[in-house]
């Protein structure tokens, strides 16, 4: 099992910038690929970022240039650096980690989960 904590959520303005933490526990967390996703209401959840065990990392085109994805493997944390931030980015998001050293972009195939962070942006 693994244990994923969110945080760092929170309020901003239109423009802004957030940085999600992510800390884990409960599985090598160096052979272990990461990802943020968000879900709006209505809509279905969709990958934001993801780093695989090597460093390498994929991001959605939504937010390509404006966020960015990292970690920490002697903290076994992931964080999500978002900048220039707009009020489509508004959701809740979620941490997620995948039994396995590489990255997918299919929801299904994300086998840990965090309890989510909202992250509001207002106009």
């Amino acid at each position: 099992q693994v244990q994923l904590v969110e945080s760092g959520g929170g309020l901003v303005e239109d423009g802004g910038s957030l940085r999600l933490s992510c800390a884990a526990s409960g599985r090598t967390f160096s052979n272990t690929a990461m990802g943020w996703f968000r879900q709006a209401p209505g809509k279905e959840r969709e990958l934001v970022a993801a780093i695989s065990s090597g460093g390498s990392t994929y991001y959605g085109d939504s937010v390509k240039g404006r966020f960015t994805i990292s970690r920490d493997n002697a903290k076994n944390t992931v964080f999500l650096q978002m900048n220039s931030l707009k009020p489509e980015d508004t959701a809740v998001y979620y941490c997620a980690a995948r039994a396995s050293i590489s990255i997918s972009t299919a929801v299904t195939r994300w086998d840990y989960w965090g309890q989510g962070t909202q992250v509001t942006i207002s106009s």
